[in-house]
């Protein structure tokens, strides 16, 4: 399904994590092996138009959590609806929905051509970098402009590491990249342009304004990303954006077995 033609414009993005209760463990092989085909199943089957973007096992990469699902849809009633169902199967009840996050396609207020990759048809890459941001009031107190400006500043140190030419394209015909060559010019231990990139907005949604989710098929990739992220000024103005999440793709029931 093509998430970025909807007819009322509206795509929600959820993101739920999962943890196994010890319980679970010590369940007959044989029973286990019966709810996680359920449960499987009952994902597969999810109604309504929502899109399984990808589910990530956690294990090993993450002590309070196991699994990640990231789903798309016009509906926050029917993404509650199959949380619903997961909930009621029989590997629903060894499960502790330990975080839930839930975010709305939206415009940017300082680069409206600037959507998330999900949004553009880009298929989903292995691992997934996820985290909910805030930043401080004294960042909506700024003027327009100033904070436009850090903005931009922010996109081209972002736009080197971008898997989607069309971002790579724009920073380089971009005049003032200074800050952008400085650091593409600095070798990489990994190819340059191997994230996309999808924030959604959250706020009133939940605790945070926003939901961040990296995509590449290289966790080292990311981390260069973000780690060159942190120079950008608008960085001063950060309140929150933790806890961050490292998930690897992998077909659900494959994540469930993870848990065995």
């Amino acid at each position: 399904m093509n998430v970025s033609s909807r007819n009322d414009g509206t795509t929600f993005a959820s993101y739920w994590l999962y943890k196994a209760m010890p319980e679970w463990r010590r369940a007959p092989k044989v029973v286990r092996n019966q709810m996680l085909e359920e449960f499987a199943q009952t994902l597969e089957e999810r109604a309504g138009e929502l899109t399984l973007r990808g589910a990530y096992s956690l294990t090993g990469l993450r002590a309070d959590a196991d699994i990640m699902l990231w789903l798309l849809g016009p509906s926050l009633e029917t993404a509650q609806s199959l949380a619903v169902a997961l909930r009621k199967t029989g590997m629903g009840s060894y499960l502790q929905n330990v975080y839930a996050y839930t975010g709305v396609v939206s415009p940017s207020r300082y680069a409206p051509e600037h959507r998330p990759a999900f949004t553009k048809g880009e298929p989903p890459r292995t691992y997934l970098c996820m985290y909910p941001f805030s930043k401080t009031q004294e960042w909506y107190l700024l003027p327009f402009e100033r904070r436009r400006t850090m903005m931009a500043e922010h996109g081209r140190l972002g736009a080197v590491h971008s898997a989607l030419p069309e971002v790579r394209i724009a920073v380089a015909s971009d005049r003032d990249v200074d800050a952008a060559v400085a650091v593409a010019e600095a070798p990489p231990a990994v190819p340059v342009g191997s994230v996309l990139a999808n924030t959604v907005h959250a706020f009133g949604l939940g605790d945070h304004e926003f939901v961040v989710a990296f995509e590449s098929e290289d966790p080292v990739a990311i981390e260069r990303m973000v780690e060159d992220l942190r120079s950008a000024e608008v960085r001063r103005y950060t309140a929150t954006d933790t806890p961050i999440f490292l998930g690897r793709r992998k077909e659900p029931l494959a994540v469930l077995e993870d848990l065995s």
